[in-house]
């Protein structure tokens, strides 16, 4: 067929969309779509969208082939390619490459948030990198609380980072928190002003500035060590207000790229700390604590996003002034994440308006917001493992997080209908209504759900929702999923007529709509986006939401339920 010249079709893409098919079709009476299908197959892999007739003729022909097949065939296949963890597995291409230096003492790493908030998906990326190649070479990941800057501190930070790693399955070995170590930051400032390595500058911040863009020397930068002691004791006894004096690093002034010239170490911020109250007013600024504990905590390599190459450039004059050895530095892409706030100060101006309902609200992109999602850690694990540490930029791709995640969460999400803004039907029926259908179409042992319902006067009372009622007609037959054919016979309000059991009994082009018996439970289904989706499930949603279940409303997507006013339920993907 012409269309594997067009475009590189490899046997993973195709295993994978035969994966979809099956599943498509198993959850659509055996016969699966071929837009729903395409629609996979281009989310999981982009490039198929740059030829899509190539990619059409692909799906047609995988669709086909699984159409043709017997329901339980069907189910035998999805089964005999493996369970979904294994393909997540086999279908992993990539590896993170050698990291150079590596001793049979193994590594040791850092990953250094600042405590004002919990982490988010962007964190995920360098935690899940740094601690995947210390458990490859062995040796130490460290976790390091940067907070120094006392005004953007929330204290129970200090407990959520530790959790939110604990969830994304990253090991820690040490912990350290900048605020414990003032005394240190203080001994190097003494040590590189008396070596003449650093100085007190006293002039205007802005003045200073202006003059560093120039090549310009600050007037206190070739002063002796005695006065540059004498001030610094300034700084520390409140002589000195804020942004009356300030420690600077000298580098080289003449230096092409103006951030890299002379930059501010220790500033005065008489600020209390939240956890150290009013004991220190001079605070170190990032690079200058970031280079000397990367170095006192034996940091063997630093991976970090190409936006701190500035900063490697100003921590390495620390380095020769103190006359250390340098650690091995990688800077990896910059990634956008769209379609989601992750600053934290806008965040945390929602939670006091009361806009969102706290780190774990379903708007946010925080990875407590993900675990309460239904995102599997292992999920992201892969995708960033995936994305690597090459240097170009990235978009982050939802959908291709929710094709990592799907693997992970599908064999435990039982199915379950979900009728959105419900409306009555009356189904004239003799007899009991009886049906069933699997609570997961892959895994029959897991049992049944099982539907028998007593007519009351002759009728039976269901729910269906508004735009299937909507689109309904006078004598048209459909069929109420895994239940029976019914034929309507008004539409205000619905009423219709049992019309038979066997599927060929409604055409052609019946449609197949779902229900929810009277007795469903009111559900809030929440979106990322902010919608809010109302309606009623089948009753076992209710014991579920308890447990905090993820399940899959069929259809509709998977959603992990919990209990807020009422039962809840937080939009994974579809």
């Amino acid at each position: 067929m012409n269309y594997f010249n067009r475009i590189r079709i490899t046997a993973l893409m195709k295993d994978r969309i035969r994966i979809f098919a099956l599943q498509n079709a198993i959850e659509h009476d055996g016969k699966a779509s071929i837009g729903s299908v395409m629609g996979r197959a281009m989310s999981t892999f982009p490039d198929l969208k740059t030829d899509p007739r190539s990619t059409s003729a692909l799906v047609k022909d995988i669709v086909n082939s699984v159409n043709a097949m017997s329901p339980s065939d069907q189910e035998s296949e999805i089964e005999n390619m493996g369970g979904p963890e294994e393909r997540v597995q086999r279908e992993r291409n990539t590896e993170l490459p050698e990291l150079p230096g590596v001793t049979k003492e193994g590594i040791r790493m850092r990953f250094a948030p600042g405590p004002s908030g919990p982490l988010h998906i962007g964190h995920s990326r360098a935690s899940i990198l740094n601690d995947e190649y210390v458990k490859r070479y062995g040796g130490v990941f460290i976790l390091r609380f940067e907070d120094t800057n006392p005004e953007k501190i929330e204290l129970e930070s200090y407990k959520l980072i530790p959790q939110d790693l604990e969830w994304l399955g990253v090991t820690i070995h040490e912990t350290y928190t900048q605020s414990d170590r003032f005394e240190i930051y203080y001994d190097i400032s003494r040590r590189m002003l008396g070596s003449q390595t650093a100085y007190i500058c006293t002039c205007e911040p802005e003045k200073w500035r202006e003059d560093k863009a120039k090549g310009k020397a600050c007037p206190h930068r070739m002063e002796g060590p005695e006065t540059q002691l004498e001030r610094w004791d300034r700084m520390l006894d409140g002589t000195y207000g804020e942004e009356k004096a300030s420690m600077v690093v000298r580098t080289d002034l003449t230096h092409p790229n103006p951030a890299v010239r002379d930059f501010v170490a220790m500033r005065i911020k008489d600020e209390p700390h939240p956890t150290k109250d009013s004991r220190y007013r001079v605070y170190p600024l990032y690079n200058f604590s970031v280079a000397i504990d990367d170095h006192l905590m034996g940091c063997t390599h630093v991976l970090r996003g190409k936006d701190h190459l500035n900063n490697t450039l100003r921590q390495e004059y620390v380095y020769k002034h103190m006359g250390w050895p340098l650690p091995y530095f990688h800077h990896y892409g910059l990634v956008s994440i769209p379609d989601t706030n992750l600053k934290k100060s806008l965040i945390k101006e929602d939670l006091k308006a009361g806009r969102v309902r706290g780190w774990d609200d379903v708007r946010l992109g925080t990875l407590k917001a993900m675990a309460a999602r239904g995102i599997d850690p292992r999920a992201l694990r892969q995708y960033w493992l995936d994305v690597g540490i090459k240097p170009v930029d990235i978009t982050f791709s939802w959908d291709n997080l929710s094709s990592y995640n799907r693997p992970f969460i599908d064999r435990g999400a039982d199915r379950y209908f979900f009728v959105a803004d419900p409306v009555p039907i009356s189904i004239m029926t003799p007899t009991p209504l009886v049906g069933k259908a699997p609570l997961h179409p892959d895994l029959p042992e897991r049992g049944v759900r099982a539907y028998h319902l007593i007519p009351e006067n002759g009728t039976v009372d269901l729910m269906v929702s508004r735009d299937d009622a909507e689109g309904l007609s006078i004598g048209e037959t459909l069929r109420l999923k895994d239940l029976c054919n019914v034929r309507v016979l008004a539409l205000d309000p619905l009423r219709a007529e049992f019309a038979g059991m066997e599927l060929s009994a409604r055409g052609d082009r019946g449609k197949i709509i779902q229900w929810v018996d009277r007795n469903g439970i009111p559900v809030v289904l929440r979106y990322p986006n902010g919608e809010d989706r109302r309606g009623i499930a089948e009753p076992p949603i209710g014991p579920l939401a308890t447990e905090g279940r993820l399940v899959q409303f069929e259809r509709i997507g998977f959603f992990k339920l919990f209990m807020g006013d009422g039962v809840e339920a937080n939009f994974a993907h579809r």
